[in-house]
C-alpha cells in the first residue's frame, strides 16, 4: 500500500471492474465496504448476502467461508470472469479479514495511529509518561513499557515525595515514577503530601514530613509503602526510616492535635513540637534482596535493581530469549527462557489430573507458563514463588492473547551450566578487506578470553589454503559466536 502510494510500485487490478472499487486505496483491499462491493459486482451478491460474507470473514468461520467461497467462485465464473482470477480475489478478501475495518473505523484509527506515532517520535518522554500513567493499574503493561523506555534511552527515576506527582512525570530526559502507582497509597494521601510540600517547601526530615502532612490522610500502611517504594530515600536509609514509623506518626499526631486545640506555650509559640530525640535510630541497612522484595510488594515489580541482573551473562550464554520475543517464536519447541516465578495457580483437568499455570518475570516483562499433567508431575514440587528458574518449552499462541510457554523442562537457574564449545574454527577468504577483519577478530579475542583454542583457516579459491593457530584462547559463548559471524560471515565460524 505504502509503496504504491509513493509511486514505488505500479498499481494493478486483477480485473478492470475492481478499479472503481479499489482506486482510492491504490488497488489494495482496505475497507470492509470494499469486500461487500466486490462480492456484489463480481458474484452478484445482494448487499445483505455481501454483509453475511463480511461477518463470516470477521469471525473466521471455516464452514461458512467454504460455502461462501464456492458460491462466490461459481457465480462469478458464471458471469464470465476467469476462475483463476476469481479464486485469487477471494483469497485476497480472506487475507483482508485478518486486518480490515469499516471505512469510518479505519479513518478514526488512522488519525489516532498517526497522532500517537508523531507524539512518540517527537515527545518520547512525555508520551511514555502519559502511557505509563494510563496503565498504572496494570503491572504487566507497566513492566513492558518500562522495558521499552530503557530501549529508548529514557531513564526511570524512583517515586519521590519531594518532587513526585500522582502520575508519571517527565524530568529532563527521564521519567519520574508516579506516587499513585504505589500500592496502598491513595489519591487523598498523595494530595495531602503535595499540599504539605507546597506549604512547607522541601521536607527536611522524616519527622518533619510526618508533622507537615495531614494525619487524616497519612497512616502507618501508607508511610511504610512509601518507604518500601523508595519515595522517602531523600530522608534517610529505608531500614532506619522503617524502624521509626510508629514513633514518628505518634509524635506528629500529638503536634497536629495540639495545633488543632490552639495550645501555646508561655512565649506564644506552639506547646507541642517534635521530640528532642527526633533522630533516625541506628539500624542495619536492608540487604538488596529485602530492598527489591519491598519494591516488588508495593510497585508490582523491581525498580532499583532486579534479581536477574546478575544472571544476564549466564542467560546469554544459555541462549535464552526474552519474554517480549516469544510472540515471534509461535509454535517453536525447546524455546528457553530464564526468570522469576511469581503467581502460581494449580487446577485439575477433566480427567482429574493436576496441572498448573505460573507467571514468569524476566527483565523484559512476563509470560505465562503452562505445566500440563506430565510436566507438573516432574516439576510441581519445585514450582515455588520467587524461585529463579531456567525453563524450556513450546510457544503457544491463541487469538488475541499473549503467548504462553508449554513447559517441557525446568530447573533452578543456579544449577544450569552453559555448555561451551571446546574449540573454534574460523574460515577467512583472502581479499582486500582482510586487514579490518583481522583487527576486529583480535579485538574480539581480547574481549573474550577463555580456554578454547582458535584455528584460523585462510583460503583463496583455486590458489592455496593455510592455517594459523593464534596463541590467544577464547570463551566461545553465544555472544562470541554471534560477533565472530558478524565479522566473518554466518558460515565462516564453526564451534566444535
Amino acid at each position: 500500500f505504502i509503496a504504491r502510494k509513493h509511486g514505488q510500485k505500479p498499481i494493478a487490478y486483477d480485473l478492470p471492474e475492481l478499479e472503481e472499487i479499489l482506486a482510492e486505496t491504490y488497488g489494495v483491499i482496505i475497507y470492509q465496504e470494499q469486500v461487500m462491493q466486490i462480492a456484489h459486482r463480481l458474484a452478484g451478491f445482494s448487499l445483505g448476502q455481501a454483509d453475511l460474507l463480511r461477518r463470516a470473514m470477521g469471525k473466521k468461520k471455516a464452514e461458512e467461508m467454504a460455502a461462501l467461497r464456492e458460491r462466490f467462485v461459481g457465480d462469478a465464473a458464471a458471469k464470465g470472469y476467469p476462475k483463476k482470477k476469481v479464486i485469487r480475489i477471494f483469497d485476497l478478501m480472506e487475507q483482508f479479514a485478518g486486518y480490515g475495518f469499516n471505512k469510518s473505523h479505519s479513518a478514526a484509527y488512522a488519525v489516532l495511529a498517526y497522532t500517537t506515532a508523531y507524539l512518540k517520535a517527537n515527545y518520547p518522554v512525555e508520551f511514555m509518561a502519559a502511557l505509563l500513567t494510563n496503565e498504572m493499574g496494570n503491572t504487566d503493561k507497566v513492566v513492558q513499557y518500562l522495558g521499552e523506555c530503557r530501549e529508548m534511552g529514557i531513564g526511570l527515576l524512583p517515586p519521590d515525595i519531594q518532587t513526585g506527582a500522582w502520575h508519571f512525570t517527565p524530568a529532563d530526559q527521564a521519567l519520574r515514577f508516579g506516587l499513585g502507582a504505589i500500592k496502598n497509597v491513595g489519591r487523598n494521601s498523595v494530595e495531602a503530601v503535595i499540599a504539605a510540600r507546597h506549604e512547607t517547601g522541601r521536607f527536611d526530615s522524616f519527622f518533619q514530613f510526618c508533622e507537615a502532612v495531614d494525619q487524616h490522610s497519612l497512616n502507618k500502611r501508607v508511610v511504610e509503602s512509601l518507604i518500601k517504594a523508595g519515595a522517602m530515600d531523600s530522608l534517610g536509609d529505608r531500614a532506619r526510616l522503617y524502624a521509626v514509623v510508629d514513633r514518628a506518626l505518634e509524635a506528629a499526631q500529638k503536634v497536629q492535635r495540639a495545633r488543632g486545640a490552639g495550645q501555646h506555650d508561655l512565649f506564644g509559640g506552639m506547646a507541642a513540637t517534635l521530640p528532642a530525640a527526633a533522630q533516625l535510630p541506628e539500624a542495619p541497612a536492608w540487604p538488596e534482596s529485602q530492598v527489591l522484595a519491598g519494591e516488588k510488594e508495593v510497585l508490582g515489580f523491581y525498580l532499583s535493581g532486579h534479581p536477574l541482573r546478575k544472571y544476564q551473562g549466564k542467560l546469554r550464554d544459555l541462549g535464552t530469549c526474552a519474554s517480549s520475543e516469544l510472540a515471534a517464536l509461535a509454535g517453536q519447541k525447546d524455546v528457553a527462557i530464564g526468570g522469576i516465578i511469581t503467581a502460581i495457580r494449580v487446577a485439575r483437568s477433566k480427567r482429574g489430573e493436576l496441572w498448573a499455570s505460573a507467571m514468569l518475570e524476566d527483565l523484559k516483562g512476563t509470560v505465562e507458563l503452562l505445566f500440563f499433567p506430565e510436566a507438573y508431575k516432574r516439576y510441581g514440587e519445585d514450582l515455588k514463588e520467587e524461585a529463579i528458574v531456567f525453563v524450556k518449552g513450546m510457544v503457544r499462541m491463541e487469538e488475541n492473547a499473549a503467548p504462553k510457554l508449554s513447559i517441557s523442562e525446568m530447573m533452578p537457574l543456579d544449577a544450569v551450566e552453559p555448555s561451551l564449545a571446546s574449540a573454534v574454527v574460523i574460515r577467512i577468504r583472502l581479499g582486500r578487506s582482510n586487514g579490518s577483519v583481522a583487527q576486529k577478530l583480535h579485538d574480539l579475542f581480547a574481549e573474550k578470553p577463555g580456554e578454547a583454542p582458535v584455528r584460523i583457516e585462510f583460503e583463496r579459491e583455486g590458489e592455496f589454503q593455510a592455517e594459523l593457530e593464534p596463541e590467544m584462547r577464547v570463551r566461545p559463548d553465544p555472544e562470541f559466536a554471534s560477533r565472530a559471524r558478524a565479522i566473518c560471515g554466518k558460515d565462516a565460524v564453526l564451534l566444535i
